[in-house]
């Protein structure tokens, strides 16, 4: 079993797509359902493979992934892979339902907490794989304004600082798993034409968004892959990443967990 999030559009979509072409049963994680079941009617008429479910869930919203969670757990006994897709980048800045501002509560929040909730199911798994969707263009986490209450507001800075996190949280997910049969890696999809790009960055052109999911769908799908845990990877090549060390990314462990008691 596969949970996407975010995979009605854009990256998302075409990793949901190519995991169906491979032959796997998908779970689209997403908020709205009709484009969920647009999407799902789309991927079943191009791969034939029908074997397609819809699990909404809003991954700003701190309830809505405990309770996505919880429906997923009911539902199916293992998970076998999830991949945290889902994400914004916003030229202003706003919050979410639980009062945290939005990226880093979608982009950051999202993917702590839905891993986490999602524990009992991926160890059921007989080897299950945990793939973060992250960045190149990571930097300037501040672990004591990630809000941007204090410095003032970036779109492009905020999303920079959510993909340095991903990573760090990558590594500390990694290491939590060794000796277990889950895996947690990282990737960058490239800069790809997705209605994000579109908006923080204007007339920019990028790779296409089935290009983008390439390195997702081998992460999940190639079985030399088994066991490696920990890496960051673009193209199908592991990179190398600067923003390790076990004493930030505990510290930063501790404040998703406090942000998201």
């Amino acid at each position: 079993m596969c949970l996407v999030t975010g995979s009605t559009d854009g990256i998302g979509f075409e990793i949901a797509r190519g995991l169906a072409r491979a032959g796997c049963r998908v779970v689209l994680a997403c908020r709205d359902r009709a484009k969920g079941e647009a999407a799902g009617s789309k991927i079943a008429a191009e791969t034939g493979n029908t074997t397609l479910d819809l699990l909404l869930v809003d991954l700003s919203s701190q309830n809505s992934i405990r309770d996505a969670a919880r429906g997923f757990a009911e539902r199916y006994h293992a998970l076998d892979l999830l991949v945290n897709n889902a994400g914004v980048a916003l030229p202003t800045r706003q919050e979410s339902a639980d009062g945290i501002e939005l990226t880093w509560a979608t982009n950051v929040l999202g993917y702590f907490l839905f891993t986490r909730s999602l524990l009992e199911p991926l160890a059921n798994a007989r080897f299950a794989r945990v793939i973060n969707m992250a960045s190149l263009m990571a930097y300037g986490l501040d672990l004591d304004d990630v809000e941007f209450k204090r410095r003032k507001y970036d779109g492009s800075a905020a999303y920079a600082q959510s993909k340095q996190a991903d990573r760090m949280l990558t590594w500390a997910f990694a290491r939590r798993f060794e000796g277990t049969t889950i895996t947690a890696n990282a990737m960058h999809p490239g800069v790809v034409d997705t209605n994000m790009l579109r908006t923080m960055a204007p007339g920019l052109k990028g790779r296409t968004p089935e290009e983008g999911a390439d390195t997702a769908v081998w992460l999940a799908t190639n079985a030399k892959l088994k066991g490696v845990n920990g890496k960051f990877w673009a193209d199908r090549k592991e990179r190398p990443c600067e923003f390790r060390g076990v004493e930030r990314e505990e510290a930063l462990w501790s404040l998703c967990e406090q942000m998201t008691k």
